[in-house]
């Protein structure tokens, strides 16, 4: 073969280089496509070089040699990494023809020719850019111009790069298998046969090794694969396939994305595959192979040349098999046959006949399952199909017989194989004709398949009927039919009701009875006939088939069915046949089994089998068949039928029968209690027979149990000898079940089978190897699969990284040309090609919510393949690029405005668009919900700009109508599909209840003592079990309802108004009501169609409860905001919607409440959530009263209470029962104004203090300690909080104001943060909240909201640091301890300072100790009263100290310990504030904070530089007395003019000084007194110490004074002149005259009145006095002291205000005076600040999807900084007095509104009756008229009685009068 093929390839080798020659000059070609000759001679030779690719002429790597060429001719980018390299080499064509070796460098030759050119001539490329088609170098046209030939030539491009991907795979696998092989060998080598040795190291295949290989076989980038396609690591490719997306040409632009996702999905497509791969291990395996394929080689040449070998008649008609192709070519060829051409033919028929029977031996021989793989993976079903398509003579009965044998191939080939089934399945069309051997092949195509059968279509199922019809009542149809009911053991309901519509539809010559007396009297004898058995071309047998056929309809409990089948077939019909003597068991089995399934065992009940007399009939019959079986014990009979037919058929119906829930009803019974007595004896007889296997055991004593309940319950007295031998039966099954039930039981029996010795070279042992290959595979690439699919998403995402800076299709891209033009071509896509089109929607979907869960590698994977192919020349890939890119494999808190940004972007390239138009046309259900998903994640996070596209969508092009209705049949689909499947639910659960309830009470009746011990334990146990296997599967029409609603939810999400109404109502021709229809859909998911609200647990179950949920979350988002319309929509629809919800919130959804009590939470959390908003903002109590109608108030008090002492059972789950109980309180709330019975019931009860206390006041107790004793007796008990009074605590209220003034009241839940306000914060916000120009708090209170709620965060936070906390809590102590002990050490220094060492100045030791001991009593005293008893003590221990240790060191201890005490307050204060976490300049701002720095800092300048800094601390007083801080304040509040006033008097001071300068010169003499000399020579020791110090300090001070004292004993007592200078002037005025009463005049020179400037200074003085000191100086004081009282009366208003006047509303005591509520209850609960504090921070914290309509109000307004919403002047209990007679007025009108109304409605119907009745009396005396004038004109008499109406209504005769009545 291989000689051949080179052989071959030398012939073309002359072709080949042509070729590659050819395609490097269009490489190296400037413009590739621009002369169009030479494009069509392109496409012949990429078409040549196809076929040679096909023929398999080039090796893998001289392939991908040529894939690069193609390329690079197809690419759109000059690459200038290459432009500095000068490389030529003419000869890079032909060179390019042999040698793998050299293959890197003549790549790199050929792409560096190819820049060089490009590079090299601009001047070139200009001149080409004029032509029409500039090709694929750049330019915007290459695109927009469309050239079909260019197109093509790129179509065949990709099928080559297709074709080498399929061959890289290929290459893969082989090389997968090669690792595993040579593992395989070296571990069991083949000489070592001997299979014992080898079974120690079975497993010792070095998995991990091949794990490795595997994944090295994906390298990534240049140097790593030898793999790639393209020599830039897979950039040039990919930048190709991109390039070619933006093509308009649909066909190429499918290619490039197939090629796309194939190339990022490649481990993928290996696992896949590898999966696939059938090893032929055996020689046998590899004869078959060769066998079946040399065969199916003949076959299909055979095949082709059919129209050479088969005969046909020369019309060329066939049987209509034929494709029009061939029947195109029987018409012309009308040769007549030769005589060697029929010799010919024989020989061929035979051909096909023995290799037809070969491959049918081979697919029943062996291990078939695996055969049948191989004939699959071979194609032998396509052989045989086209086989099926010949044409052929209907008379050629070899032809026939090949058929026969094609159709038994066939039906052996899907035989139990699901995928072979789904196979053929896609060819259904060629067995769709009237031939049996078809029906019978797609019978079995559809065979126990219950995917294919709920898919199949009606117009199969018409097909069969009719075949029925029109081609004889053959039993293969019906066969056909009665295969598609039952599959996996699940009813397909679809298919029973259709079936039964078409049957029903046929008419008599399908379904056909013998039930008229001719027609019976026929069955008989065809029943004689058949005594020996029933033929198969019968009539009989069509009939028992029929029967059968209809019984299986109605299986499962189909209601619709079970009506038509009884219909049809009456049950006194059924009794007669069945009873007959001649009825033979085959009619028996078909017809009991009828009367089984559509009378007995129903979902609805059939009266008539309980109340007739024809079952009791039925069931002698029964008893006489058993008597037949029973006939000899010892022996069984011969008639396996008749077994057949009691054990499966009889008992199965008597069970159901008195199993049955209808027929307890049944009165009946009791006459008919000598037949139960006869079944049980005929049943136990039956039992005692030794011949009856194990299996039918169990169903007959079943069928006795039953039997004996039904006698226990009815009191039918049974035989003694029966009753012991049914007890006595009973035990001993009761053991048996339990011996089974030990798990010690199987086990036991199944070890004892030896151990076969394996050889580890058989096919089992390689096969399980290659499966732990396949594990290992899965389990390494499976991480990786999901990263490089990931990747994928970012290169669509950014598809300009691969792409030149400033080239075109760079632009393109990011303007966003591809992602439109791919979003455009997705619906191009929706019909031609499916799967394409859900990997598209998929990859957008991920585009916007990206999901990265994957482990490390999978993140390491990620990140090579981005930088390989989007950042490749970035040595490092920017952080923040992958952070964008989602590198991290963690999963963070989702950047909402980062995925709003995409969603944008998607939305403006046509995103929404695309999804209405795919949900509106598409007819595929996959894709109809990826559709719907990608509308969910373009909506995820509640983004407006997307909703509002959506809805100007719709409203454009009228498409609401066309988009509606398809959600509308959805639902509608879904509701119909649960109301068939939901019973079946039901039905098995009282089944499976009453089941139970036999075992436990039969062993107890029965009186045995060890059953009852063991059993009842055991049952619990499987009830959970039990309960999930009923649940039933749900169906895909209702699984794409959550993803429905959820898109829904997602439409109205922020409460938007418009698309709220738009669901409701689309302002079309036909509306379609999506609100009712949700609501419809949960009554009909929670089964109250069928009046089940009490039996909710039976409809809701695990498979469904989340489905639930989203309805209850949809419903509740139409409602909020609120919009008012759904409200009332949903309140008065009259579905039980509204009922279902109350009953979700008050029933124990059992038993799913037993082992996902999470869920049930989740549910009653979201109804709650739904009933307040049907009653959100509403100002009438409609909604609240609809509700209220089946809501009983104590039960929902129960459900709050039930919830709260939940909370410890469930620790750590999602849903907290708190929290649900939580809502429901506030729902309770909400309900409770509307129903004074459940306000009652939510006040907490009173605690019993009262009560006690009530007791001793009574009896006037005045005796204290008597009344203590009394208290103490009673035994001090732990109190539980009361869950209605913890609710209570945590739940608030508040009235806001709408944009329409309208007030209302919001109950609202206080989030948890809200506890750490401090009580510290509290009281400053209460007290110093400023009112603004309209006299509201709310202005100033709203601006410090953000810091309060900042600062329950930072005590949230500081919780979490208890040390801190510690300390934090306990700040006032240390203050307190601070300024105490600041107040001590300024004592001891004012007491002893100086101080020398050791000894006490001033006072004496005995002193001392006397005061110590005098101090220590006194807090010893003190302690005793609890009162100041620290400081005395204290007092007494710093004594003590001083005595003991000496002043200096007292000093140094206490001055630590208040440094020490400092620094843990500044602590504490930053630990109250969080200061830190406020930045620096909010530090540095902090006046409180810098001040206690200071502290600190003085503290420290005390302890470390002088004692005397400590005095300073003392001014800490200002800081800690409010009452000092004011008097301070006086003096700063005013301060500028105080200021201004003081310069004024400076400038006085200056003037006057100015005058003395000038005219009072020399009266300004001061007398001074020169500085004292001291006499004494020696100085006492202070004045020592100071000179000492001084000295320290470097100061002389010693001669200082020394030179004083001399000065002064020369010198005596002296006056000097003080304004001989301007500045001295200055200083004296200033000085003296300030401080003098009298002013300057009082230091002045006394003058005489001689003097001649006496006068002057007598003006001087007295203008200085009045001026100066009387006005100025006073002008201070007054300013001083008139702030002192404007603080004062200032802060008594103040507290005048805090007493008198709401904080949030303004209104004040009196307006509250004899009003329902005071004004204390109305500051505490209406208008408390601190709940509108709590709401702000509510609002604040809460996801702004979850906000209620009344909060995302609020949060609006917060938002914009609008405080309109808190209430101004105004309160609800206000405004509710004044308007409660209002309403009752407008609600007594509206009454009578109503019955004026209803009056009206009938009065206007009885006039329509008489206008009917009127026009009725005039046609007929028309007509009397007539025929009295055709009788002769004796018509002059009026008919008066002719008419017969009541004589009244004779008067009116005209339509004039009706108009007057």
């Amino acid at each position: 073969m291989e000689d051949s093929r080179d052989n071959k390839k030398n012939r073309f080798s002359n072709t080949m280089a042509f070729m590659e020659e050819y395609l490097n000059n269009v490489l190296n070609d400037e413009l590739p496509f621009h002369n169009e000759e030479k494009n069509k001679l392109t496409y012949e030779v990429v078409s040549l070089a196809r076929h040679l690719i096909y023929f398999g002429f080039y090796s893998f790597f001289e392939l991908l040699r040529l894939t690069r060429t193609l390329l690079g001719i197809i690419d759109c980018r000059p690459n200038p990494g290459y432009a500095g390299v000068l490389f030529h080499d003419d000869g890079s064509g032909k060179n390019v023809r042999r040698s793998i070796h050299g293959m890197g460098q003549i790549m790199s030759t050929m792409v560096l020719n190819r820049k060089q050119s490009i590079f090299g001539g601009p001047g070139a490329r200009g001149a080409g850019a004029g032509n029409a088609l500039e090709g694929q170098r750049g330019s915007k046209d290459s695109i927009e111009n469309i050239d079909l030939t260019v197109m093509d030539t790129k179509l065949k491009i990709l099928e080559i790069l297709q074709f080498i991907l399929n061959v890289r795979l290929d290459y893969r696998i082989s090389f997968l298998l090669s690792v595993f092989k040579k593992e395989f060998v070296d571990v069991y080598p083949m000489a070592d046969a001997d299979a014992t040795t080898n079974l120690e190291h079975a497993a010792t295949i070095n998995l991990q090794h091949i794990g490795e290989q595997a994944e090295a076989m994906f390298g990534v980038g240049k140097g790593n694969s030898i793999l790639e396609v393209d020599d830039e690591g897979g950039r040039m490719f990919l930048r190709v396939l991109i390039h070619l997306t933006m093509h308009d040409y649909p066909p190429l632009v499918s290619g490039a994305l197939q090629l796309l996702f194939r190339h990022f999905s490649q481990r993928q497509e290996v696992l896949h595959t590898f999966k696939q791969v059938q090893l032929l291990i055996t020689s046998q395996d590899v004869e078959n192979y060769k066998l079946i394929k040399a065969d199916l080689d003949r076959l299909r040449t055979l095949v082709e040349k059919s129209e050479l070998w088969v005969e046909k008649k020369s019309s060329g008609g066939g049987d209509g098999k034929k494709d029009k192709k061939e029947k195109g070519e029987g018409a012309s060829e009308d040769a007549p046959p030769k005589k060697e051409k029929l010799e010919k033919g024989n020989e061929n028929y035979q051909k096909v006949k023995e290799i037809l029977e070969r491959l049918n031996k081979m697919c029943s021989t062996g291990v078939w399952k695996k055969q049948q793989r191989l004939l699959k993976n071979m194609g032998a079903h396509k052989v045989m199909l086209d086989l099926l398509q010949v044409s052929y003579d209907q008379s050629d009965l070899k032809m026939l017989e090949i058929i026969r044998y094609t159709h038994l191939f066939l039906q052996k080939f899907c035989t139990g194989n699901q995928e072979n089934q789904a196979l053929l399945h896609k060819n259904l069309n060629l067995f769709l004709n009237p031939g049996l051997m078809e029906a019978e092949t797609v019978q079995h195509i559809f065979s126990n398949n219950y995917q294919l059968c709920s898919e199949i279509s009606e117009s199969v199922l018409q097909h069969f009927i009719h075949c029925l019809a029109t081609h004889g009542r053959h039993v293969q149809y019906l066969n056909f039919l009665h295969t598609i009911i039952k599959a996996e053991g699940k009813y397909v309901k679809k298919c029973q009701d259709m079936i039964m519509t078409e049957l029903t539809n046929s008419g008599e010559d399908v379904v056909v009875f013998y039930n008229d007396k001719a027609s019976f009297n026929v069955m008989l004898d065809l029943m004689a006939e058949s005594r020996e058995g029933v033929g198969e071309s019968s009539p009989l047998r069509y009939h028992i088939s029929l029967v059968e056929l209809l019984a299986a309809c109605a299986e499962g409990k189909n209601v619709y069915t079970e009506i038509k089948c009884t219909s049809l077939l009456p049950l006194e019909d059924v009794v007669r046949v069945v009873t007959h003597e001649d009825c033979i068991t085959e009619v028996k089995v078909a017809y009991v089994n009828f009367v089984n399934h559509c009378y007995v065992d129903t979902e609805v009940e059939m009266k008539e089998i309980y109340t007739s007399n024809h079952i009791w009939k039925l069931f002698e019959d029964f008893t006489v068949d058993m008597a037949r079986l029973c006939n000899q014990r010892e022996k069984r009979l011969t008639d396996p039928i008749l077994e057949k037919y009691i054990i499966n058929v009889v008992f199965d119906t008597i069970h159901s029968f008195f199993s049955s829930p209808f027929s307890e009803n049944s009165t009946s019974l009791q006459t008919h209690h000598t037949i139960v007595t006869q079944l049980l004896q005929s049943s136990v007889r039956l039992l005692d027979c030794p011949w009856l296997q194990q299996q039918h055991r169990g169903q007959v004593e079943t069928c006795i149990k039953t039997l004996a309940m039904t006698a226990k319950s009815r009191s039918i007295a049974l035989p003694l000898d029966l009753e012991s031998q049914i007890s006595c039966m009973l035990s001993s099954s009761a053991l048996n079940s339990l011996s089974r039930s030990n798990p010690n039981y199987k086990s036991s029996s199944r070890s004892s089978r030896p151990v076969a010795p394996s050889n580890p070279w058989d096919y089992k042992n390689i096969i399980e190897k290659l499966q732990d290959i396949i594990n290992t595979l899965e389990e390494r690439l499976k991480p990786l699969v999901n990263a490089e699919l990931s990747v994928l998403v970012d290169v669509l995402h950014q598809p300009e990284l691969l792409f030149l800076e400033g080239t075109d299709a760079r632009q393109r891209c990011e303007s966003g040309g591809f992602i439109s033009k791919l979003i455009q071509h997705t619906k191009a896509l929706m019909n031609a090609e499916e799967k394409l089109c859900i990997k598209v929607l998929r990859t957008l979907q991920e585009m916007l919510i990206r999901t990265l869960d994957f482990d490390e590698k999978g993140i390491s994977l990620r990140k090579v393949l981005l930088q390989n192919y989007l950042f490749p020349n970035k040595k490092t890939t920017p952080k923040n690029d992958l952070a964008e890119l989602g590198a991290s494999g963690v999963e963070q808190e989702r950047d909402w405005a980062a995925v709003a940004v995409v969603q944008c972007r998607l939305d403006r390239e046509g995103g929404t668009k695309l999804f209405t138009d795919l949900v509106m046309s598409s007819k595929n259900d996959k894709i109809f919900q990826e559709c719907i998903q990608l509308a969910i994640c373009l909506l995820e996070g509640g983004n407006t700009e997307i909703q509002n596209s959506f809805y100007k969508l719709m409203m454009g092009d009228n498409k609401s109508e066309k988009f509606f209705k398809v959600l509308h049949d959805r639902m509608k689909e879904a509701q119909t599909d649960i109301k068939a499947t939901v019973s079946v639910n039901v039905g098995e659960m009282t089944h499976k209840a009453n089941e139970k309830e036999l075992e436990t009470v039969l062993p107890i009746a029965v009186g045995q003592s060890i059953a009852p011990a063991v059993c009842p334990p055991a049952l619990p146990v499987p009830a959970a079990a039990e309960q999930r296997e009923v649940e039933a599967e749900v169906g895909p029409a209702v699984t794409i309802m959550k993803p429905i609603l959820r898109f829904l939810q997602l439409l109205c999400e922020n409460h938007n108004q418009d698309l709220q109404n738009f669901l409701r109502c689309q302002n079309n021709k036909t509306n379609y009501n999506l609100v009712c229809e949700t609501l419809q859909f949960l009554d009909i998911m929670c089964g109250s169609t069928t009046g089940g609200l009490g039996l909710l647990g039976l409809y809701i179950n695990e498979s469904n409860v989340h489905l639930i949920t989203q309805t209850l979350e949809t419903l509740t988002e139409y409602c909020q905001g609120p919009c008012q319309e759904n409200q009332t929509c949903i309140v008065t629809h009259e579905s039980n919607g509204i009922d279902i919800i109350t009953a979700l919130i008050l029933n124990d959804i059992s038993p799913l409440c037993r082992y996902r009590m999470e869920m049930v939470l989740q549910l009653k959390d979201n109804a709650s959530k739904l009933l307040l908003a049907l009653m959100e903002s509403r100002h009438d109590s409609e909604n609240a009263e609809r509700i209220l109608f089946n809501l009983r108030p104590r039960e929902l008090v129960e459900v709050i209470k039930k919830a709260y002492h939940q909370e410890s059972e469930y620790e750590g789950e999602d849903v907290s029962p708190r929290e649900v109980g939580h809502n429901i309180y506030i729902l309770a709330q909400q309900l409770a104004r509307h129903n004074k019975m459940l306000q009652n019931l939510l006040k907490p009860q009173k605690n019993s203090k009262e009560g006690e206390e009530g007791i001793s006041s009574m009896l006037n107790l005045n005796n204290r300690p008597l009344s203590q004793m009394l208290k103490s007796t009673a035994p001090a008990v732990v109190v539980e909080q009361d869950p209605l009074e913890y609710y209570d605590l945590l739940t608030s209220q508040i009235e806001i104001v709408r944009d329409d003034r309208s007030m209302e009241q919001i109950v609202f839940p206080v989030h948890p943060i809200c506890e750490f306000l401090t009580e510290e914060s509290k009281i400053r916000v209460f007290n110093t909240t400023e009112q603004d120009e309209q006299g509201s708090k709310v202005t100033h209170f709203f601006e410090q909201t953000s810091f309060l709620h900042g600062e329950m965060e930072w005590q949230k936070k500081l919780r979490s640091m208890p040390v801190l906390y510690w300390f934090s809590g306990r700040m006032s102590l240390w203050g307190t301890i601070s300024f105490n002990l600041a107040v001590f050490i300024n004592l001891i220094i004012a007491f002893f300072y100086p101080y020398a060492s050791g000894q006490v100045g001033a006072i004496d030791d005995n002193l001392l100790l006397m005061l110590f001991w005098i101090l220590a009593g006194l807090s010893v005293l003190c302690l005793f009263f609890q009162r100041y008893g620290l400081q005395p003590l204290t007092i007494a221990l710093i004594l003590r100290s001083i005595y003991h240790v000496g002043i200096g060191n007292t000093l140094i201890l206490l001055g630590s310990l208040n440094l020490i005490n400092k620094v843990v307050f500044v602590v504490s204060f930053v630990g109250n504030n969080g200061t830190f976490i406020m930045g620096y300049k909010a530090m540095v701002m902090d006046v409180e904070f810098i001040y206690h720095l200071a502290y600190v800092l003085t503290s420290t300048l005390g302890l470390f530089v002088h004692e005397l800094f400590y005095s300073i601390l003392l001014f800490d007083l200002i800081y800690r007395e409010e009452t000092l801080f004011n008097v301070i304040k006086s003096v700063t509040r005013n301060g500028r003019s105080i200021l201004l006033t003081a310069l004024l008097a400076l400038i006085l001071v200056y003037l006057f000084s100015i005058v003395g300068f000038l005219c009072l010169k020399d009266d300004f003499i001061m007398e001074v007194d020169p500085l004292l000399h001291l006499a004494a020579p020696q100085q006492n020791e202070a004045s020592q110490d100071f000179v000492k110090s001084c000295s320290a300090d470097g100061v002389s001070c010693t001669t200082e004074t020394e030179a004083l004292t001399v000065a002064e004993t020369e010198e005596g007592p002296t006056s000097e002149r003080a304004c001989d200078t301007l500045l001295m002037c200055i200083v004296t005025v200033l000085n003296h005259g300030l401080r003098n009463g009298g002013g300057v005049g009082d230091v002045l020179r006394k003058p005489s009145k001689n003097e001649p400037l006496f006068p002057a200074r007598v003006v001087f003085d007295l203008l200085f006095y009045f001026i100066v000191i009387i006005i100025v100086l006073n002008l201070i004081f007054g300013v001083i002291i008139d702030t002192f009282a404007d603080l004062r009366s200032e802060k008594q208003k103040k507290e005048e205000i805090l007493k008198t006047t709401c904080f949030i509303c303004g209104l004040e005591r009196d307006k509250f005076d004899n009003k329902t509520v005071s004004f204390e209850e109305h500051i505490k609960l209406e208008h408390n600040i601190w709940n509108y504090l709590y709401f702000i921070v509510l609002v604040r914290e809460k996801n702004k999807t979850d906000y209620t309509g009344p909060e995302s109000y609020v949060a609006h307004m917060i938002k914009n900084n609008n405080l309109d919403w808190f209430p101004r002047m105004q309160a609800m209990s206000l405004v509710v007095t004044d308007g409660d007679g209002e309403q009752n007025e407008m609600r007594m009108l509206q009454d009578k509104l109503v019955s004026t109304m209803k009056v009206v409605l009938t009065l206007t119907q009885q006039l329509m009756e008489l206008k009917e009745q009127m026009t009725e009396q005039r046609k007929r005396r028309q007509r009397m008229g007539f025929v009295d004038v055709q009788g002769g004109g004796c018509g002059a008499q009026a008919p008066s009685a002719a008419g017969g109406e009541p004589p009244d209504l004779q008067i009116i005769t005209r339509d004039d009068d009706l108009k007057h009545i």
